[in-house]
């Protein structure tokens, strides 16, 4: 997780010198929010969905059972959750990509918001660690509210799309 900022730099390291400038200049901001949403995907993981999941699992599903964690069981299920979340957060910036080129637009993401959820809902019963409701929930909460930003973000990059259209046909 704290690697991901240093194994980017080293991927656009590489990818950058195929590029010219005009996709220099729209990779940079892909790059820099998807390094800070995958940060926030980490953090709101680890502040909010870990403690709530662990309390979950070991005072309430755990009253009867005797709890016998390792530190390898620990720190696998903390890496699910934190890198999990982490690449869930890329939804806008995958969105963004998307809509920039045209390839979907805000109507299509509302009109198709149920089988979104439906979807939203299956991904986070694979990505979950654990098969209960309420981590379930924990997962399927943040990833709706990012669909719904992920639509404003789509507009945003639409409306942009057909000024640049205008501008272009105009000239």
């Amino acid at each position: 997780f704290l690697a991901s900022p240093f194994i980017l730099l080293q991927v656009w390291l590489f990818i950058s010198p195929g590029l010219y400038r005009k996709e220099k200049r729209f990779a940079v901001p892909f790059l820099v929010s998807g390094t800070a949403l995958f940060i926030t995907g980490g953090l709101f993981a680890y502040f909010v969905i870990l403690p709530i999941s662990l309390n979950f699992l070991i005072k309430e599903l755990g009253k009867s059972l005797h709890a016998m964690l390792t530190a390898v069981d620990y720190f696998g299920f903390v890496v699910i959750i934190l890198v999990g979340m982490g690449a869930v957060f890329q939804l806008p910036v995958l969105v963004a990509f998307f809509s920039r080129f045209g390839l979907i637009t805000p109507g299509f993401l509302w009109r198709n918001f149920r089988y979104a959820v439906l979807l939203i809902v299956i991904i986070a019963a694979i990505v979950s660690p654990t098969p209960d409701a309420l981590n379930l929930t924990l997962w399927v909460a943040p990833m709706v509210l990012l669909y719904f930003g992920s639509i404003g973000v789509s507009w945003v990059f639409q409306k942009r799309r057909l000024r640049e259209q205008a501008l272009s046909t105009d000239s």
